[in-house]
C-alpha cells in the first residue's frame, strides 16, 4: 500500500483549522437535568459527562457533592467558574484532586485561576482557596503574574494550575500573558518554556513539604501554509520534564475531553483527509514536593 499523502491545499472542501486547539468549555445538553453524583475516579483515565457537578444542600445548610449525600439533601444545579470563560477547567477534575490530596481547612492555590473554578470547588469542600490571575474575573481573584507569587515559602497545602497551551486562546491583552508565547515560535519555544519553568519554581517554593501539586495541560498541533511544515507541540511531555526538576512524580492521568467538535463530521473528515489528530484528552500530572528532612539528619549532614 502506498504511503498516505495529504491532499494539496484547495483540493478538499473540508475545513482545515489552523490549530487543533482542543475544546472550548463543554456545555451540558440539558441544563436542568441532574448530573451524576460525584465519586472518586479510580483509574488513570478520568471521565465525567459534564463540565460541572451538582451540589446537594441539607436542612442545616451543609453542602454535599458525593453520592452518599444525594438521598437526604436537595439538589442545586450549579456551575463552578463561568461557562463563558474560554478554556475553563472541568470542576469535577479539581474536586477529585482536592478529595484525594487535601482536607477541610487546607489552603489551595491556583496561580492562574481564570474565572474562579478552583475557588468555587474549594468553597464546596470547605477548603481555603487562593486565586491569582493577570485578568481577574471576580473580586476575590487577585491581580498577579504567576512567575512571582506574593506568598511566603511553604505557605499552601495544594497547588493546582491549568496554564496556557501555547497561543491557542487569547486570555488577556496583558503583554505579560504566557498565553501570548508560542511553544513552537522562532525562538524554539524558549520564552514559553522559560516562563513556565519560573511558574513551576514558584509553585514548588510556596508548597509545603510533603504536599501535592497538579498541572492540567494539553499538547497542541498547528497547520502551516507550506506543505510538510505542520507543527506538533508535545507541551505535556515538556512541562512534565520541568515539573520533575522540582517535584517527585506521583502519577499521570488522562482526562477525556468533551469537545463537541470531536463528534462533528466536518472536523473528523478534515482530520482524516489531512492526516492529523484532534485532541481527545488532557494530561493531568500529579506531583509531590519532597518531605523536609528531619532536623537531626540535617545537622548530621552539615557536620559531614
Amino acid at each position: 500500500m502506498p504511503p498516505f499523502r495529504p491532499r494539496p491545499p484547495g483540493s478538499s472542501r473540508s475545513p482545515r483549522p489552523a490549530f487543533d486547539r482542543g475544546p472550548a468549555a463543554p456545555r451540558d445538553s440539558d441544563t436542568n437535568a441532574p448530573r451524576p453524583p460525584l465519586t472518586l475516579q479510580v483509574t488513570t483515565l478520568w471521565d465525567y459527562p459534564s463540565q460541572h457537578y451538582d451540589r446537594w444542600v441539607d436542612r442545616d445548610g451543609q453542602v454535599h457533592t458525593s453520592k452518599s449525600a444525594r438521598a437526604r439533601s436537595d439538589r442545586t444545579h450549579t456551575m463552578q467558574g463561568s461557562k463563558e470563560y474560554v478554556g475553563a477547567t472541568p470542576s469535577w477534575v479539581i474536586w477529585n484532586l482536592l478529595m484525594r490530596y487535601t482536607a477541610p481547612g487546607d489552603t489551595v492555590l491556583d496561580p492562574m485561576v481564570g474565572s474562579g473554578t478552583t475557588l468555587d470547588v474549594c468553597t464546596d469542600l470547605d477548603r481555603k482557596g487562593l486565586g491569582f490571575d493577570l485578568q481577574p474575573q471576580r473580586p476575590e481573584i487577585k491581580l498577579n503574574d504567576s512567575r512571582k507569587l506574593p506568598l511566603q515559602a511553604n505557605a499552601v497545602d495544594f497547588v493546582f494550575i491549568d496554564p496556557p497551551f501555547s497561543t491557542h486562546v487569547a486570555y488577556s491583552e496583558d503583554p505579560r500573558c504566557i498565553g501570548k508565547l508560542d511553544a513552537a515560535g522562532d525562538d524554539g519555544g524558549e520564552a514559553y518554556y522559560g516562563s513556565m519553568q519560573r511558574v513551576i519554581g514558584e509553585m514548588h517554593r510556596v508548597l509545603r513539604p510533603g504536599r501535592h501539586a497538579a498541572l492540567y495541560v494539553s499538547d497542541s498541533w498547528r497547520r502551516t501554509q507550506r506543505a510538510g511544515r505542520d507543527v506538533f507541540m508535545p507541551i505535556g511531555f515538556n512541562l512534565f520534564a520541568l515539573l520533575c526538576d522540582h517535584f517527585d512524580p506521583v502519577d499521570i492521568v488522562c482526562v477525556a475531553r468533551k469537545n463537541q467538535k470531536l463528534a462533528m463530521g466536518n472536523h473528523r473528515k478534515a482530520a482524516e483527509e489531512s492526516n492529523f489528530f484532534l485532541r481527545g484528552f488532557n494530561y493531568l500530572f500529579i506531583m509531590r514536593k519532597a518531605a523536609a528532612a528531619p532536623a537531626a539528619a540535617q545537622t548530621t549532614s552539615r557536620r559531614r
